[in-house]
């Protein structure tokens, strides 16, 4: 299953799956932006057990912008969104064998340099797109560690990652940071191929368990070291539970 905001976008890369690989994909709309789509596409997956989910939304707005539900933009669809929905489909993770929960998040957490600020995790009273991004990507490191520590018993391993910076249209829509948009446009002949930029997603996806139980977080198919404001458990302990009362978990 793959999801997408635009379903013609999104039928399109079934259609390009199918004619590449012969598989048959199933194309579900889904707007991490949006609690009420989130709790909906839960509602409607049917499969009763989920093998890996791979939780793979960024984005960079140019100016401070609010979803529906009130959140500020990046945080909510690079972190709430993926956290509300790994939470409404644990129980059909918890139902496979060997589940996993991959998560694509980035080096540039490391811009984050003080870690999250508690005080103002939605920009309230100071907004910076590159600011906003690393915090969101923090907060997924953040969430993987939590969400392993929980689910440990379960069978269920939860990884993070950092795909590269890979050359796509991210940044490019309408609400998209000019000036990120700009510089990808710029280096997109030398940015990594969109194969290679979901290669270590793809590693962790399927490598065997003694493999991906060498470390949490990933980049170039490898276990990658990562910074203490990305190791603090303290952390995402406090993340988890200020993030479950903001979707109503």
């Amino acid at each position: 299953t793959i999801t997408a905001r635009d379903m013609e976008k999104g039928k399109a890369a079934a259609a390009e799956i199918a004619s590449t690989t012969g598989a048959t994909t199933d194309v579900e709309q889904l707007d991490l932006s949006s609690l009420d789509s989130i709790r909906a596409f839960a509602d409607r997956f049917s499969p009763d057990r989920l093998d890996v989910l791979i939780n793979n939304a960024g984005v960079m707005t140019g100016k401070r912008l609010e979803t529906p539900d009130g959140f500020e933009w990046t945080f909510a669809v690079n972190h709430l969104g993926p956290f509300l929905l790994t939470n409404l489909l644990t129980d059909r993770l918890t139902a496979s064998a060997s589940p996993r929960v991959i998560t694509v998040s980035s080096e540039n957490y490391r811009r984050a340099k003080d870690g999250l600020d508690f005080d103002d995790l939605q920009s309230t009273q100071r907004f910076n797109s590159n600011t906003a991004y690393a915090t969101s990507k923090l907060a997924n490191i953040l969430f993987t560690i939590e969400l392993d520590r929980r689910l440990s018993g379960s069978g269920v391993t939860a990884r993070a990652l950092h795909p590269g910076v890979v050359g796509t249209s991210f940044a490019q829509g309408p609400e998209g940071s000019k000036s990120m948009a700009l510089m990808m446009r710029m280096l997109k002949p030398f940015l990594a191929s969109t194969d290679k930029g979901a290669s270590t997603s793809v590693h962790l996806a399927t490598a065997p368990d003694e493999e991906i139980g060498r470390g949490l977080y990933w980049a170039d198919g490898d276990v990658k070291e990562r910074l203490p404001i990305a190791s603090d458990e303290s952390a995402a302990r406090r993340l988890w539970d200020v993030s479950a009362e903001l979707v109503g978990l």
